[in-house]
């Protein structure tokens, strides 16, 4: 008696939705607390490593339970046809067409919905943990810097690393548009994005300001070579966890930096500049605007 869990997260041709692994995680459980042996299959792509679908010994399994997503497609037949000797079952799934060969045959068929009747879905209610959630905001190829501009050896070193951060990403753009939903129209919108934020990732300046104006922690990297306009920002807030161009591409640097900004030390010093500053620029030019110009 040992099992086999197969979802669309299990297909190197399929997907992994938050929805299936959840729901296959509380298939798991549900074996795991009836003590049936099992594993757990998952696509090369997602989880390279894991118990591999395409390479399981199919002998080695009493039942299959496929979990979550629609029963339909070549995919699911080819389940069918390499599992023929297990007890096949599909739990959690939409069923579009009870009568096509991908739903018969299966031996059992729990489904979440058919047609308009329908059950929870599996991942409703499934533990989670609580991850920090990261803004990312990277800058446009500044061409103004010339041959000084690192952005994209930056931004590619920048995205392997978070990549590997156990952390929500959001991908985030100060560019404002009024036609794009993908992009917030007003400053308000944005800062509002940023006030839920427990860390940003940035590159852009005002990535950096306004982070710090929401009371966010921001690891700031230089995409320019010998310092732009981020790390004269960085110095101008005294903004410690600047990352110069030159050491993008070392993780030691990015992690002590990530760890700082996710501690209480670096968001207590996030709130602080967050304060109003007494801008110099704001009085030089009243001063500038009070002068009589001599003709």
């Amino acid at each position: 008696m040992r099992a086999l869990v197969i979802g669309w997260a299990s297909f190197r041709h399929g997907e992994a939705t938050a929805g299936d692994v959840l729901s296959m995680r509380r298939v798991d459980e549900a074996l795991s607390t009836m003590g049936m042996e099992h594993d757990l299959a998952w696509s090369p792509v997602y989880r390279p490593g894991d118990v591999n679908y395409e390479e399981v010994d199919p002998a080695r399994y009493s039942h299959v339970v496929f979990v979550c997503g629609p029963a339909h497609g070549w995919q699911i037949r080819e389940v069918h046809r390499r599992f023929a000797h297990c007890h096949r079952i599909a739990v959690g799934v939409s069923v579009i067409d009870p009568e096509d060969d991908t739903v018969t045959g299966f031996d059992q068929v729990f489904p979440r919905d058919q047609g308009k009747v329908g059950t929870p879905d599996l991942s409703l209610g499934v533990p989670t943990d609580q991850v920090l959630v990261t803004g990312v905001i990277l800058a446009p190829p500044q061409r103004e810097y010339g041959e000084s501009g690192r952005h994209a050896e930056v931004h590619a070193s920048v995205r392997e690393w978070i990549a590997g951060v156990d952390c929500a990403r959001v991908p985030l753009d100060t560019r404002l548009a009024s036609s794009d939903w993908e992009r917030c129209e007003t400053p308000d919108q944005f800062t509002s994005i940023l006030s839920h934020l427990d860390v940003v990732v940035t590159t852009r300046l005002h990535g950096l300001v306004l982070s710090l104006q929401a009371g966010v922690p921001a690891l700031a990297v230089d995409p320019v070579a010998g310092g732009g306009k981020v790390s004269a920002q960085a110095d101008a807030l005294g903004w410690p966890a600047l990352v110069p161009a030159e050491e993008a591409g070392d993780r030691d640097v990015l992690d002590s930096w990530w760890r700082w900004c996710s501690s209480v030390q670096g968001r207590a010093v996030a709130a602080l500049r967050a304060l109003p500053a007494d801008n110099g620029l704001m009085r030089d030019m009243v001063k500038a605007l009070k002068t009589r110009p001599v003709r």
